[in-house]
This record gives C-alpha cells, sequence and structure tokens, in this order.
C-alpha cells in the first residue's frame, strides 16, 4: 500500500469508529442503532486491516479479546431479554417505560434513560447488539485475512 493510504486510513478508521459510538448511542431517538454502529465501527477495524496487514495494524484485537466481547454481547442481551420476561411475561420486553411501580428503585434508577423520549432498556439493547456485530464483522474479516494462498 501506498504512503499517502497509510495515512489516511488509521485517521479514517478512528473517525468512522466515533461514528459508530454515536450512531448506536443515539440509535433510539435516530435512524440506526446497534446494527449499524457495530458495522461502522467494524469498518474503521476492516480499513486498518485492509491497508496495513494483520500484523501491522495499528488496532490489534486479540482472539481473547473477540471472544470475551462477543460473549459479554450475547449474555447481556440475553439477560435483558430474560428481566422483560420475569417482569412482564414477554421476552425483549421494554420493561424501563410500564412498570416502574412494580420494578425496585435500584432498577428503575439503571433502566431509567434521561431523556425526553424515555427509550427504557431499548439503548442498552443497542449498545450490546453494536458490541455483537463489531466483534462479529471484524473476527470474519481478521480470519479471512490470515489465510495464505498457495
Amino acid at each position: 500500500m501506498s504512503t499517502i493510504l497509510k495515512m489516511f486510513a488509521f485517521p479514517a478508521a478512528i473517525m468512522m469508529m466515533c461514528l459508530g459510538i454515536v450512531t448506536i448511542l443515539g440509535g433510539h431517538i435516530t435512524p440506526g442503532g446497534g446494527f449499524q454502529g457495530g458495522a461502522m465501527i467494524a469498518g474503521g477495524i476492516i480499513l486498518c486491516v485492509i491497508v496495513y496487514g494483520v500484523e501491522k495494524s495499528p488496532i490489534k484485537l486479540s482472539h481473547e479479546f473477540i471472544s470475551a466481547v462477543e460473549s459479554i454481547g450475547a449474555l447481556s442481551y440475553v439477560i435483558l431479554g430474560l428481566i422483560g420476561l420475569f417482569l412482564a411475561g414477554f421476552y425483549l420486553y421494554n420493561v424501563g417505560t410500564d412498570f416502574y411501580n412494580l420494578v425496585p428503585n435500584i432498577i428503575v434508577n439503571v433502566f431509567h434513560y434521561p431523556d425526553v423520549t424515555n427509550a427504557g432498556i431499548v439503548p442498552y439493547f443497542n449498545v450490546f447488539v453494536g458490541l455483537k456485530v463489531f466483534v462479529g464483522l471484524s473476527a470474519v474479516v481478521i480470519a479471512f485475512s490470515q489465510f495464505k494462498m498457495e
């Protein structure tokens, strides 16, 4: 790769990842959300892997990090779904908006998202989906880029 491309790739990747984080955090009131933001963050990682290569990439993701983040994202999503199941009778129910009088104050304070629309636990779902998509897409590209043609 050329020197100009290497000078451009890392700052562009950082900006892509920041835009992905903003998309995830504002996904409950704007178009986008966890999947789109996770794909943007993965796009920044993929850009660095393509330009620099896996070994020399300035953003390195180890196998342990990838497996831990993917497990945290999936397990947290399931746990939030089960909270809705136990409190309302429906899996993935948005408990943050309807059940403030039934839920203990500790849980209400955690799931009360302080904005005008009061999104409940939807922003947390976006974060966990974003983690899962970011790590999943990045892992696929990193794994495919390590294969050698003979």
